[in-house]
């Protein structure tokens, strides 16, 4: 039988990676168009991806909250199960590393507001809307110049150097994310037997900038060097450019070291192995040398 999933964001990162893993799977997909009547665009879907976000942090106050009670209508309308990419905003500074056992401890305003989208989930699978979130660190996208593989750790690649945000040994979480949507989709394929509710975390890849950079030599054979992310300009702009303002609000977690546990992932997906990470930076290289040419 041959299922539809109905992914919100199509156009972005999330909503295509998860467009490609689903229809390699066999799923048919269904791009929901912005502005549109969700629940009649979720109407027989058995899954419904949220993939959609607001541009760089936009607004997240007024319009996170409107897209969890549209999927959460459209959930209930059409009988789908949500498809939740999730983040690690809601787990604040506190040590790691971070599972679905952790308690949600926001230290940010936009971890708040993840932490409230994500009780909303809780609460409506009390009344049978089934919600499975994946829980990812910083998504690595060969694709995307937006990701902060690609914006931060190698904005000045070109001339040698990676990108420290903070210290270049603080370990953190990053997911490529044709590994995260393939995930995505097993879980989905698997969801009859998933409680109303789950957490998953995804661990994906941690790593340092130092080990980043030490990866990157060895693959290019270049000698490369460090240079610092630019904090101070963001404090100075923030007052009329939101995006140096939302980014300066999430320092934090450039500072934190963290990591996911992958338990719970690998007991629901025993046989579940991930990309390479020299094989994930050949193909981000390899994209940025096609863009360049």
């Amino acid at each position: 039988m041959t299922h539809t999933a109905l992914i919100l964001g199509a156009s972005g990162k999330i909503g295509r990676n998860f467009t490609t893993a689903f229809q390699a799977a066999g799923w048919q997909t269904r791009a929901y168009k912005r502005g549109t009547d969700m629940a009649r665009a979720a109407q027989g879907c058995a899954v419904i991806v949220n993939g959609m976000n607001p541009p760089n942090y936009h607004d997240w106050d007024r319009i996170i909250p409107q897209i969890t009670a549209q999927v959460l209508d459209a959930a209930r309308a059409s009988g789908a199960t949500v498809l939740f990419p999730g983040n690690v905003y809601v787990y604040g500074a506190q040590p790691g590393p971070w599972s679905e056992h952790t308690p949600h401890a926001p230290c940010s305003r936009k971890g708040r507001i993840r932490a409230e989208a994500e009780a909303r989930y809780r609460d409506a699978a009390r009344d049978g809307v089934q919600t499975i979130i994946l829980r990812a660190g910083d998504f690595m996208d060969a694709e995307s110049d937006d990701s902060v593989l690609q914006y931060l750790y190698l904005r000045n690649l070109t001339k040698g150097r990676v990108t420290a945000p903070a210290d270049p040994d603080v370990i953190r979480a990053h997911a490529w994310l044709p590994d995260m949507a393939r995930a995505g989709v097993m879980l989905a394929q698997r969801r009859a037997s998933l409680p109303a509710f789950c957490d998953v975390p995804f661990p994906g890849h941690a790593f340092s900038a130092r080990q980043l950079k030490d990866r990157l030599e060895r693959l290019t054979g270049r000698s490369l060097r460090f240079d610092s992310f630019p904090w101070w300009a963001m404090r100075l702009t923030g007052p009329v450019w939101e995006l140096a303002r939302e980014l300066g609000e999430m320092r934090y977690l450039y500072e934190t070291p963290h990591q996911l546990d992958g338990t719970h992932l690998h007991s629901l997906l025993p046989d579940w192995q991930d990309t390479p990470l020299d094989q994930v930076l050949m193909r981000v290289l390899g994209q940025r040398s096609a863009a360049a040419a």
